[in-house]
């Protein structure tokens, strides 16, 4: 909802370099975390948004402190720009790797409930 409200296009799904762990903040917003040894990481599901530049402010906003815009590798070798969480909030948080992405994790969530 907050990409769609800022005007937010969507792309195409892809897989970040095996190189990142996810986790849950409050179970309301997921946080990637780059691993200095890649051997920790795995590969994240993610989606690809269009966001036209004055968007960027409003999402921002629309998130939790801790969780900033930085340069994410993809599998594919290609790097975006995408949501990455602080080593502290990320500490705060629970660790959802072996999920593979959010989109999985909440399903995962909903299935218990």
């Amino acid at each position: 909802g907050n990409l769609r409200r800022a005007g937010a296009r969507f792309v195409r799904t892809a897989r970040t370099a095996p190189e990142y762990r996810l986790y849950s903040i409050g179970d309301a917003h997921p946080a990637m975390l780059r691993v200095r040894r890649p051997a920790r990481g795995a590969r994240i599901a993610l989606e690809i948004w269009r966001l036209p530049p004055a968007g960027l402010a409003a999402v921002l906003q629309g998130e939790p402190p801790g969780l900033c815009i930085g340069s994410v590798a993809l599998a594919d070798g290609v790097s975006v720009l995408g949501v990455l969480g602080e080593p502290w909030l990320c500490r705060r948080g629970r660790d959802i790797t072996r999920h593979g992405g959010w989109r999985a994790y909440s399903a995962a969530r909903e299935k218990k409930a």
